[in-house]
């Protein structure tokens, strides 16, 4: 990632932040007080939560710093000392479950996040997943909570299994939680297509006062854990399109936060797309076709959520 902002010449424009640990009154908003024990027991030693999922001896360290980095973020720019904030964070953490410990992620650093946001007052949360995985563990921790706006674009059916259309909240949070879930295969015209007619018409509806992104970039082409085709100009455009919905209440305030990716060539690539639409570098929308296979997937998208969002039925 930074040999990425290094070669493209963003480096020097970026502006460097020591980042604190997570405390574990932050961490518990939305862990389970023997979750947060069970990882911090694992300093110093190796021990594997599940076939996916091990820490070695300096992981709870690393964990608790990458969510401490989120909500530091969050802190900076509800402060006005930026208005927004690029998290190059390891371990990810959008599989972290409230009380389990899953997909390569310990601790959910942007529900972390998230929930320090609503602490501190914020009526209106949005979280944008674009990670190739659904994000189980954020969607169940919000799930009953209209205050946060919970949104994945996901390859399904994939892992963790989760994610489908009609898993759309419950409670008084029933509609606050959506699904768009992908065929493998799409690339940037597809994912521009639905970003720009699905995803911003609902962002701007909801107009949240802070933007959240789960950064994934195992979306990319060539990526070896999953099945997308975007490229660095297709990221770039997710991320116009979450600093669009960002524009009103949330008055740009905005925190990209890296989750998967494994492809390093592509993360290098995609990071430094991302960093420039942060910079304020201009962005054309991408193309895509008017009509095509997509346009079914589009319409069953409007059918199941426009009870929720009126604004993809007009």
């Amino acid at each position: 990632m930074r040999r990425g902002l290094r070669e493209s010449g963003q480096e020097p424009r970026l502006r460097p932040a020591a980042p604190r640990d997570a405390t574990r009154d932050e961490l518990r908003r939305v862990h389970t007080e023997s979750h947060v024990a069970r990882v911090a027991a694992t300093a110093g030693r190796t021990v594997r939560f599940d076939p996916d999922t091990q820490a070695g001896p300096r992981s709870h360290a690393a964990a608790l710093r990458a969510a401490g980095a989120v909500v530091d973020a969050v802190e900076r720019v509800l402060a006005g000392e930026a208005d927004r904030a690029f998290c190059a964070v390891r371990p990810p953490g959008h599989h972290a479950e409230a009380d389990r410990a899953m997909g390569f992620c310990l601790f959910n650093n942007v529900a972390v996040g998230a929930a320090h946001a609503l602490d501190r007052g914020l009526r209106r949360v949005m979280v944008v997943d674009w990670d190739v995985h659904h994000g189980n563990g954020t969607q169940h921790i919000f799930y009953d909570d209209p205050r946060l706006l919970y949104l994945s674009s996901h390859e399904f059916p994939f892992y963790p299994g989760t994610g489908a259309l009609d898993e759309v909240g419950e409670g008084r949070g029933r509609g606050f939680t959506v699904n768009l879930p992908m065929p493998a295969g799409l690339g940037d015209p597809e994912y521009a297509r639905v970003y720009r007619q699905v995803v911003e018409p609902i962002g701007r509806a909801f107009d949240p006062e802070l933007v959240l992104v789960s950064m994934g970039f195992d979306p990319y082409l060539g990526d070896p854990l999953a099945g997308m085709r975007v490229t660095e100009h297709g990221f770039a455009e997710l991320a116009a399109v979450c600093l669009k919905v960002a524009a009103g209440a949330a008055r740009s305030r905005a925190v990209f936060v890296l989750e998967g990716g494994y492809d390093l060539e592509g993360i290098a690539r995609s990071s430094a797309a991302v960093a420039a639409l942060l910079l304020d570098e201009e962005h054309a929308p991408l193309p895509w076709p008017a009509s095509g296979p997509m346009d079914g997937l589009l319409a069953a998208y409007r059918q199941a959520l426009a009870p929720y969002w009126p604004v993809l039925g007009s």
